[in-house]
């Protein structure tokens, strides 16, 4: 996507980046993908034999491409958890592919790349407990179907009562907003949230799927967050974080802006207020 590659380059170009390691995202192994995804799944994706139907659910057609870069984004949040174990916290520039379930992709979402890292983390013993805090406008149905049998992961999502998916799997906390929600309720939402999730996951790491599509100027967002209080939501994510003293995981999610550079302002500020937060 456009938005991706005009995030890489702005980041490349900010002041201050040379503080920090920009990486090429790694591929993920088959045995890393499966930890959250079918065996069957994971044939068909590599083997390009996805039915139509299947590859209409997902919202693009199958191609050698299409695997890569869904390999890739596992890759990359893995990569990102082993620098925040180290550092405090990282951001992989894409990601957030919180709509592939464990049996299939939609949503325009191959493979889980959180849900595939925090997998990973866990069968490594580097992770104990994680907490996922999904506040992309679309509910996180995907990763809610592969962590709900895994106790020590603990999911929440708030997104757009009426928006996509419209059959949702439950997570371990949902709260639904109304189309029109501003800065103000969501924000005060978003706070008391935070102190129930996390008292109830007791995290040592914090996934966090952010997203720009809650923004008033978003083509199918429904919700009315402006860019300021976009910046404040990652705020109180991080410092979160910070209170609880776990490193943290960011990974960009959607964003459809009327106009893209309103989309690629938003992912840019969250990852300003990442690096800021380490």
């Amino acid at each position: 996507m456009p938005k991706f590659r005009m995030l890489r380059e702005r980041v490349s170009q900010q002041d201050g980046i040379h503080k920090h390691t920009l990486i090429e995202s790694p591929q993920a192994t088959l045995t890393e993908v499966a930890r959250a995804h079918s065996i069957d799944y994971i044939q068909h994706v590599m083997d390009g034999t996805l039915t139509a139907a299947e590859q209409r659910r997902v919202g693009f057609p199958w191609s050698p491409a299409v695997v890569e870069r869904a390999r890739r984004a596992c890759g990359a949040t893995t990569a990102a958890l082993k620098a925040a174990l180290v550092d405090g916290g990282a951001v992989h520039l894409a990601g957030g592919t919180h709509h592939a379930c464990r049996g299939h992709g939609e949503g325009y979402c191959v493979f889980n790349d959180v849900a595939v890292a925090a997998l990973d983390g866990h069968a490594n013993d580097t992770l104990r407990r994680a907490l996922v805090i999904d506040l992309d406008v679309h509910q996180g149905n995907g990763t809610a179907d592969i962590m709900r049998e895994h106790e020590w992961c603990y999911t929440f999502s708030m997104h757009g009562a009426k928006n996509y998916p419209f059959r949702k799997v439950p997570s371990d906390c949902d709260i639904e907003l109304a189309d029109g929600t501003g800065d103000d309720e969501y924000l005060t939402t978003l706070e008391t949230a935070l102190d129930y999730v996390s008292a109830a996951a007791r995290p040592d790491v914090v996934f966090y799927t952010s997203g720009a599509d809650a923004h008033e100027n978003d083509s199918i967002g429904r919700l009315s967050l402006t860019k300021e209080g976009l910046k404040a939501r990652d705020r109180y994510v991080f410092a979160r974080c910070r209170e609880l003293g776990v490193p943290f995981v960011v990974t960009m999610a959607g964003g459809y802006g009327r106009d893209i550079n309103d989309t690629v302002d938003i992912h840019h500020t969250t990852v300003t207020e990442a690096l800021q937060a380490t």
